[in-house]
Parts: structure tokens; sequence; C-alpha cells
């Protein structure tokens, strides 16, 4: 159960949280708990949404956002994100399950992607603070800085949502992923 009680359904969320609701729930079929949490404050969810939406639109493509998420997800032992992000790396951006393990492990099988989801790892170990050589083998890879400033703000939206679905022990309404049970 949830420490954070949050809203059963779109009609009993805040008044101004109910249209970003309905638009989540007409993008993905369904709300997820994720997203009713985050309605308990409109202002939160507005902010989510609207990062979400810009990043969306970046330079990154959809499957090494999911391999980022799923990194920071491991790294953080968020079972709710780790979770989210199995189900939307499977289905939406078509990640194999041996993909997937491997961007558990901080690592992808694609050799681009593979340096974004280790600079990604490292940013969250060293909290920012990455040493010269590993801006530089980012930029090796083929990533620009803006490429770089948009992995840099996956990571902290990922770790947004990771702290607040361990905070709020969020119920995991995907299939369910267990951080702990996973050997690098």
């Amino acid at each position: 159960m949830s420490r954070i009680t949050y809203p059963t359904s779109i009609e009993t969320a805040p008044e101004a949280s109910q249209p970003l609701l309905q638009a989540v729930e007409k993008q993905l079929g369904t709300v997820p708990n994720l997203f009713r949490l985050v309605s308990v404050s409109p202002a939160a969810l507005e902010g989510y949404l609207g990062l979400s939406g810009a990043l969306s639109k970046g330079r990154l493509p959809a499957a090494t956002r999911e391999r980022v998420a799923l990194a920071v997800a491991q790294a953080n032992g968020c079972n709710y994100c780790l979770s989210a992000h199995t189900y939307l790396g499977k289905n939406l951006a078509k990640l194999n399950d041996a993909e997937i393990a491997a961007n558990r492990a901080g690592r992808s099988n694609d050799v681009k992607a593979d340096s974004a989801v280790r600079f990604a790892v490292k940013i969250v170990n060293a909290r920012g603070r990455v040493a010269n050589e590993e801006l530089k083998a980012i930029r090796d890879a083929g990533y620009d800085d803006g490429q770089v400033i948009e992995i840099v703000q996956h990571v902290a939206l990922n770790i947004w949502t990771n702290y607040l679905n361990e905070l709020a022990q969020t119920e995991v309404d995907f299939p369910m992923v267990d951080a702990g049970a996973h050997a690098a």
C-alpha cells in the first residue's frame, strides 16, 4: 500500500489534474499509478508531463531514452520504474530481453547507446561530477553537447520518479520486475 494516498480515478483527482490525466489516458490507454500519485500536486504533474513531453522531442532515440531509464532505475533500486520501463522498453522501444538485461547492468549491446547508458550510470554514481575523460568519451562516441544535456535531463527526471516511487511505495501496476533480483 502506498504511503501517500493518491486518487483511484481521474474523477477523484484534484480538478486541475483531471485534464492532464485525461491526456495521459488518451496517450497510454490507461493512467498508471505514478501519474495518479503525481496528480496529488497539479503543479508537479504539469511539470513532469511538460519535461517528459519536451524530452520526447529531443534528439535521443526512444530506445536510448528507455535504456537510460532502465539503467537509472536499476542503479536506484526502484522496482516501480524498473517494472514500468521494462514494459515500455519491450513494448514501445522494442528492446529484447538481452538488451534490457544489459541496460540493467549499466551498458548496452548497441555500440553508440552503450556510451549513453554508461555515461548515465556515471552521472548517477558520481552525482553529476564526471571526469573530463568521461565527458570526452561520450563526445567521442558521437554525442554532441545538446545530447549530453538531454542525457543529464533524462537521468534527473528518472531519479525524481525513482525517489518519488520509493518514498511513496507506489503500488506496481506493470508486470513486476525486482531490482534486487538482477545479477550485474
